[in-house]
């Protein structure tokens, strides 16, 4: 079974940074984030795969990086230049599957951590 969990959520100013980091149990071919905020509908923010191919939503492009180490045990999101668009639970997703055209879609994700709060302040 794989189990993810998020760390590295916090409170901080706009234009500040935080990284988020996901341990990854269990094998997972391709992996991501997503994030939602209050009264808002859940949305994919970057997403890679074992070969190290990304997609990002066009509203991180530029600010967010998605990577993980070496052993793929460990996913991360660095985000820069963060605004209080940017608040929201963040959420460690998984899948097995290979996908020709990395996908941005919850459904297509079997996996969910529970989810670290980032919350950015004007």
């Amino acid at each position: 079974q794989v189990q993810l969990v998020e760390s590295g959520g916090g409170s901080v100013q706009a234009g500040g940074s935080l990284r988020l980091s996901c341990v990854v149990s269990g094998y997972t071919y391709t992996m991501g984030w997503f994030r939602q905020a209050p009264g808002k509908e859940r949305e994919g923010v970057a997403v890679i795969d074992r070969t190290a191919r990304t997609t990002y939503a066009d509203f991180v492009k530029g600010r967010f990086t998605i990577s993980t180490d070496n052993a793929k045990t460990t996913l991360y999101l660095q985000m820069n230049s963060l605004k209080p668009e940017d608040t929201a639970m963040y959420y460690c997703v998984g899948t097995r599957l290979w996908f020709r055209n990395l996908p941005l879609l919850e459904a297509e994700f079997a996996y969910w951590g529970q989810g670290t709060q980032v919350t950015v302040s004007s």
